[in-house]
C-alpha cells in the first residue's frame, strides 16, 4: 500500500517500535501506516511517523495552537521541524481525509491536496520540498546540525509568525512537547492581533 514511500524514505536504524493500531480511526489505509512505520523515522530524523499510543497527545499539542481543528483530525506523521500532518475528516480528497499541515513556525495550516496514500506514494516525492523543507534540513545536517530524536524537533528560537529569520543560526535542538506547548499558545494568543502587541506565555 505504501510501497513507493518506502523506496523513497529509508528506515532510519533507531526509534521503530512494534505498534498496535486497533484504536485508529478507520479511515482508508490509516491503521495499515500505522502497523507498518508508527513510531519510525526516516532518512535521519527528517519525517517520522507517529506511534499510536501518542496520538492523543499530539492532538491535544495541535489543537492548543487550532482549537478549530480538535475534532476533525487525526495526526499521523510530523518532519524535522516540527510541523505535524494530520487527516481531516472535513475535506475529502479522492474519497478519503485530506491531510492537513499544521506549520508551528508561521502559525498556519495549510491544506494539502492528498490522501494519506497519494501523500506517502506520490506527494512527499513530488512537492517533499515544501512539506518537509529538504534542502534546509540539508543545509542544518552540513553544518553539524543534530539528527533530531522521535521526542525532538528542531525549532525556532524565535518563530517566524513573530519575525524570526528562516536562517540556520534561528535553529535550535527542542523537546517537540515543549515548543509545542510554547508555540502553540503563542499562535492562538496572536491570531488577529496587531503587530508588536505584547503576549504573555505559561511555561508550565
Amino acid at each position: 500500500m505504501f510501497e513507493a514511500f518506502e523506496r523513497n524514505f529509508p528506515r532510519d536504524p533507531w526509534g521503530r517500535y512494534k505498534s498496535s493500531a486497533a484504536d485508529v480511526p478507520p479511515f482508508p489505509g490509516l491503521r495499515e501506516f500505522f502497523e507498518a512505520f508508527g513510531g519510525s523515522s526516516f532518512r535521519g530524523g527528517m519525517y517520522r511517523a507517529i506511534h499510536p499510543a501518542d496520538l492523543g497527545g499530539w492532538k491535544e499539542r495541535v489543537s492548543l495552537g487550532f482549537p478549530e481543528f480538535e475534532a476533525r483530525i487525526t495526526c499521523f506523521g510530523y518532519d524535522w521541524l516540527g510541523s505535524v500532518f494530520a487527516l481531516d475528516a472535513k475535506r475529502l480528497e479522492g474519497g478519503q481525509p485530506g491531510v492537513v499541515m499544521f506549520e508551528p513556525a508561521t502559525g498556519e495550516a495549510l491544506e494539502i491536496p492528498a490522501n494519506i496514500q497519494t501523500f506517502h506514494n506520490v506527494g512527499l516525492m513530488e512537492f517533499g520540498e515544501a512539506a518537509l523543507a529538504t534542502s534546509f534540513y540539508d543545509k542544518w545536517a552540513a553544518a553539524g546540525g543534530a539528527k533530531p530524536k522521535y521526542t525532538e524537533c528542531v525549532g525556532y528560537r524565535k518563530p517566524l509568525f513573530l519575525g524570526g529569520t528562516d536562517e540556520l543560526e534561528n535553529l535550535e535542538i527542542s523537546d517537540v512537547d515543549v515548543y509545542w506547548h510554547v508555540v502553540g499558545q503563542l499562535i492562538r494568543k496572536t491570531k488577529g492581533l496587531p503587530e508588536g502587541t505584547p503576549v504573555q506565555v505559561r511555561m508550565g
